[in-house]
């Protein structure tokens, strides 16, 4: 008996906004009981700049969250909460490991009720933190979107969150498409499983598009420098000051070190929905293909015990589950698979595979330009320094010498990580040609690609352009070399 096709309405989703909240999100929380998490939260820029944000949590009182009411006031609470929490870690010359009772109690409140953990996640900086400047107008045009809550109240840093919204925005439709694909697999309906696929195509090309306005408002230096560093979490964060994680002290209980990962877009369901739909499997970082036993897609577990599937846990319950349905109903790679003889059908399943890599392709090149340059530059300047005893101690100064090594905020080895997932997902093609054309990438016969990535067996990053190349590794010489 096959599990029938779910309905996203039962997990919350809509088909106009996807996984972004089905209902208007709330600006501040109605109750006045709530008015000083309010007031720090609206100050928070300044008490940041001022690293007064410590001294006033710890002058609050703990607050009950019994006078929270709607879904909208719950997840509020959250974006308001986890804000101030990473505020408070990193708001200071070293991160604090202990999280006072003041932020401990009613956050584990809320994030049971959520079923995120009590951590800045990509629902709390995303998916619930945004407003339509237009409410009759689209959401995922970024001209018609503006944050709610941020750190440092700068254009760079509502940019970088609004681009991910957008794209959820964007995505939303491919959500009932694939549905639609999954139940025309089960009846044998090529002819409508392969149109799916072809918007599906559309669909991610136009999120790829999104993606790279990214460079329009958004800095490296000032995202690097002044917004990632609160977006860390406390998960492989040794070298950021948190050797052993955060102590949530609760007041009662003897406080234990815990560790999270930070925000991270490895927590966007759509992304991962999209890996699901389309059959692509995903290892631990480091691990090859041909590590595992030989096995055909029919066969072959669904879910890998490697960073992506880990982040699932960080996603609200309802998306989680809805994931986990879907990924026990898949069908469209198999189904593929089985009608080799469709041209249309394996043209168009390949177009999705190529779609994907084409965009994290491209979040590649814009890690490279964000993080691993501005790594290269920030590791050069604390080199030059004669105060690196003072320097405040953060994500953005906590520089190894090897790129591999450089983390996300999510706490995983990030170039490893990113091009291995990139690399899996050309993995499934069908045509021959295909498989050949996602190992390697499009190249021009006779000349390199324009800033083109290239990637090298040691695991650091070549980009080649108009002046020649120039590599994030220090031995290098310089931006430009031959």
């Amino acid at each position: 008996m096959l599990r029938p096709v779910p309905s996203p309405l039962d997990y919350g989703i809509s088909p106009e906004n996807g996984f972004l909240s089905p209902e208007p999100l709330l600006e501040s929380l109605p109750d006045p009981y709530y008015a000083k998490w309010e007031a720090i939260a609206a100050n928070l820029q300044p008490l940041l700049l001022s690293k007064r944000v410590r001294s006033l949590v710890d002058r609050l009182p703990t607050l009950s969250t019994s006078y929270l009411n709607t879904d909208a006031e719950w997840r509020r609470a959250y974006v308001v909460l986890v804000f101030i929490l990473h505020g408070y870690v990193w708001g200071g010359d070293r991160p604090s490991e202990r999280v006072p009772p003041q932020l401990t109690v009613p956050l584990f409140e809320i994030c049971e009720r959520l079923e995120v953990p009590p951590v800045a996640t990509y629902a709390g900086v995303c998916l619930w933190n945004y407003k339509p400047l237009f409410p009759d107008e689209p959401a995922d045009d970024l001209d018609n979107l503006a944050c709610l809550q941020t750190f440092t109240g700068s254009l760079d840093e509502q940019w970088f969150y609004l681009v991910s919204v957008a794209i959820e925005a964007r995505g939303a439709p491919s959500i009932p498409l694939m549905l639609e694909a999954i139940t025309a697999a089960r009846a044998g309906k090529s002819r409508i499983v392969t149109e799916c696929l072809q918007r599906l195509a559309e669909i991610i090309d136009e999120i790829t598009s999104l993606l790279e306005r990214m460079y329009d408002n958004c800095d490296p230096y000032i995202f690097y420098n002044r917004i990632r560093p609160y977006l860390a979490g406390s998960k492989n964060m040794a070298d950021a000051g948190l050797p052993n994680g955060l102590l949530y002290d609760d007041g009662q209980n003897e406080p234990e070190y815990r560790q999270y990962g930070g925000g991270s877009n490895a927590q966007s369901s759509l992304i991962q929905f999209f890996d699901i739909v389309l059959g692509i499997e995903h290892r631990p970082t480091g691990v090859r293909k041909d590590a595992n036993a030989n096995y055909s897609s029919d066969d072959a577990p669904k879910t890998r015990n490697g960073f992506i599937h880990e982040m699932r846990a960080y996603m609200p319950g309802p998306h989680r589950r809805f994931l986990e349905h879907i990924d026990s109903i898949a069908n469209i790679r198999s189904f593929v698979e089985s009608r080799r003889a469709d041209p249309a059908l394996r043209l168009a399943y390949d177009a999705c595979l190529s779609m994907l890599r084409a965009m994290r392709d491209k979040h590649i090149q814009i890690v490279s330009r964000y993080i691993i340059v501005q790594a290269r530059g920030a590791r050069k300047e604390m080199q030059s320094t004669t105060t690196q005893e003072t320097a405040p101690q953060n994500l953005a100064t906590a520089v190894p010498t090897d790129s591999k090594k450089l983390r996300g905020t999510g706490g995983t080895a990030l170039i490893p990580f990113l091009k291995q997932a990139r690399d899996e997902t050309g993995e499934p093609a069908i045509e021959a040609w295909a498989r050949r054309l996602l190992a390697h990438g499009p190249a021009v016969a006779g000349s390199a690609p324009l800033s083109k990535v290239g990637e090298h067996p040691d695991g650091h990053l070549e980009v080649v352009g108009l002046c020649g190349t120039w590599t994030s590794d220090d031995s290098e010489g310089g931006i430009c070399h031959w």
